[in-house]
């Protein structure tokens, strides 16, 4: 069954369009990828199929009946509209072709995709074209001499996608593809996972998340990009954003499993194909709003084309971006106070006034909520008043597990917006190593109140938890270590952050330190870590110091970071060290499920190496000397 993008048709496909997806979809192998109608440097090839063996085939699909034909020529077609009239139209093979060479040029650009020696400069995959004829059978087709003006190698009738033929199988769809080729197959030219990935990350903007740039080389004057370290969303996570469509959407999804990255991919789709919209994005935390801006400004700035991101930075720095957006990001209380000069103990009076008829709104035309989990019932009634309701382009993200809030939502209630049948599910952590999703998960199962309400199935109004699906990422186990006091578990910290940055070469930009409580009595916890890393050199910054410092949160400065908990959410760092660990739960957190949630947001923001110190065996410490007593912590693995 191969893998389709998007996963359903929308509505407005015809029968015949069905008919062929589902034959597809049903005939073809696991490793192909169909997309249906995917924009490419502005045009909409019908159908682009991609499989190791295969290559890239682009198919033009025409729902034309014996009615529809009139006149036929080698480079123009006479056909009847819907309404009768004559139309003259260009022949659907050189559609076809036109739209293949088009990808294909723009491939060539990287010179990792081309061949080397004799062929030097060519792909080293094929790629070929063809036509669909949904209603045409055969003997329409030598009725009106079709073969005149199509070879018969380039075309598919209905004879070849019904499903109920006796004729119709895999392995006849599969030749009759191949057939469109006008080059044999040579082992040589079969699709890695590598190569797959390069394809999509060229032609499919949404999908790229980072990459390594080498020098461009120049090949017969012509600019070659060289690519290495390709990071792109997986198929589930292209094909979930893509399949968003329009009005109101929920996805619920595990810690690690991209809801961020789609929820961005969305706003860049949504400004690009509706540029006089007006977006918000709206999140909790302020240290996860830099993120997100930045992660969409990024994405808003890149070109479709990387060859010409190449070319501009070559001639003229920051020329040739895209034009400014109209993405407006912020947490929910910067946008509450800067939009509305209100804060949230005023807003139940502005529902009211909103009712009453006596209050100027500003509207937007999409609204994305990140972390939607912790917003409350009148948080999300107040901003579906401010949603275009001729759009009710609304998207949520949420994870349950990360409920650190005392918050429970009606999603119809507070936006009377009906998320039944509009809701998607994100079950896979791709943050985390295996063993730091299973140590987490571990953690979770056994203290959550909300154990028993873990499904694999969810629905959307019910509180439900999702469980988490490891990637197959392996790495070091995560390591617990009990000290004599606060002062011998920073000095640990800092050695094991020197280890880490000498032996493994990770950047300190890529290490965090979390907290939940940040002093006692006398006796600071923040600057005795600051003690400990200054007397190390180790550079630093205490970004959850202060709503100021957390507003000027950079992901990329080269400093160790120190946050609490709460601040973390939706960040991710190589390794992570949670220190002081028997202070959760906090004596004077009435909701211990929250500070479950805590610990369980805290270990999932490391992506190799969780460290885990504490020096009284109390709280939630108390598990952590259970499972070192289960298990050996192992030294520090390279990655």
């Amino acid at each position: 069954m191969a893998y389709m993008i998007p996963e359903t048709l929308p509505k407005k496909c015809t029968a015949g369009e069905r008919l062929f997806f589902h034959t597809l979809k049903d005939h073809l192998p696991d490793d192909y990828i169909v997309y249906y109608e995917p924009e490419i440097g502005g045009r909409k090839p019908d159908y682009v199929v991609i499989g190791p063996d295969l290559g890239m085939l682009v198919l033009e699909i025409k729902d034309y009946t014996e009615s529809t034909l009139y006149e036929l020529f080698p480079n123009e077609w006479r056909i009847y509209n819907t309404q009768g009239e004559l139309n003259t139209v260009k022949n659907p093979l050189h559609q076809a072709r036109d739209n293949a060479f088009r990808i294909a040029d723009k491939l060539k650009k990287d010179k990792n995709l081309l061949q080397t020696g004799a062929f030097h400069g060519h792909l080293k995959f094929r790629f070929g074209y063809g036509v669909v004829f949904t209603r045409l059978k055969e003997m329409h087709i030598v009725k009106h001499e079709l073969h005149r003006v199509i070879e018969p190698q380039f075309m598919l009738t209905r004879d070849d996608i019904d499903a109920e033929d006796d004729d119709v199988s895999g392995d006849a769809l599969i030749e009759r593809l191949l057939g469109m080729f006008t080059v044999p197959f040579r082992s040589e030219q079969l699709l890695s996972d590598a190569d797959i990935k390069a394809i999509r990350y060229h032609l499919f903007p949404e999908v790229r998340i980072s990459a390594e740039f080498k020098e461009p080389v120049y090949y017969n004057d012509q600019l070659l990009l060289s690519l290495h370290n390709l990071q792109a969303m997986d198929l589930h996570q292209e094909s979930l954003a893509r399949q968003l469509g329009d009005k109101n959407r929920l996805i619920r999804g595990v810690a690690g499993s991209g809801k961020t990255l789609i929820l961005s991919a969305r706003a860049r789709m949504l400004a690009k194909d509706h540029p006089h919209w007006k977006i918000l994005v709206l999140c909790y935390g302020i240290s996860l709003s830099c993120v997100l801006r930045s992660m969409i400004d990024n994405m808003m700035e890149e070109p479709e084309d990387l060859f010409d991101f190449v070319q501009i930075n070559s001639e003229q720095e920051d020329a040739g971006k895209l034009k400014k957006h109209h993405i407006e990001t912020s947490t929910f209380h910067e946008w509450l106070w800067h939009t509305m000069r209100i804060k949230d103990d005023a807003i139940d009076n502005l529902l009211q006034k909103i009712d009453q008829k006596e209050a100027i709104l500003p509207k937007y035309d999409a609204i994305l909520i990140d972390e939607g989990q912790d917003f409350e019932p009148a948080w999300l009634e107040l901003l579906s008043k401010v949603l275009n309701p001729d759009t009710q382009s609304l998207l949520l993200v949420e994870d349950k597990a990360q409920n650190i809030f005392k918050r429970k939502t009606s999603l119809a209630a507070s936006t009377g917006l009906d998320f039944r049948g509009r809701s998607k599910i994100l079950s896979i952590n791709y943050r985390n190593t295996a063993q730091i999703v299973n140590f987490a998960w571990d953690f979770y199962r056994t203290y959550s109140s909300l154990r028993d309400r873990v499904k694999e199935g969810t629905t959307v109004e019910g509180v439900e938890i999702i469980p988490p699906q490891s990637t197959k990422r392996k790495g070091p186990d995560p390591v617990i270590q009990a000290c004599k006091s606060f002062d011998e578990e920073a000095a640990w910290v800092a050695e094991n952050i020197l280890k880490l940055h000498r032996e493994h070469k990770v950047a300190f930009s890529d290490i965090a330190i979390l907290y939940r409580v940040k002093n006692r009595y006398s006796y600071s916890y923040i600057d005795q870590l600051k003690k400990e890393l200054n007397k190390h050199g180790i550079p630093f910054n205490w970004f959850a110091e202060s709503n100021a410092t957390k507003r000027s949160y950079d992901r990329d400065q080269a400093t160790v970071k120190i946050s609490t908990v709460d601040s973390s959410k939706g960040l991710d760092f190589k390794a992570v060290f949670i220190v002081n660990v028997e202070s959760m739960p906090f004596s004077l957190e009435e909701n211990v499920e929250q500070e479950v949630s805590r610990f369980y947001i805290a270990m999932t923001r490391a992506m190799y190496w969780l460290y885990l110190s504490y020096s009284k065996p109390q709280g939630f410490a108390a598990w952590l000397l259970e499972k070192s007593d289960q298990t050996v912590s192992l030294p520090l693995q390279r990655s």
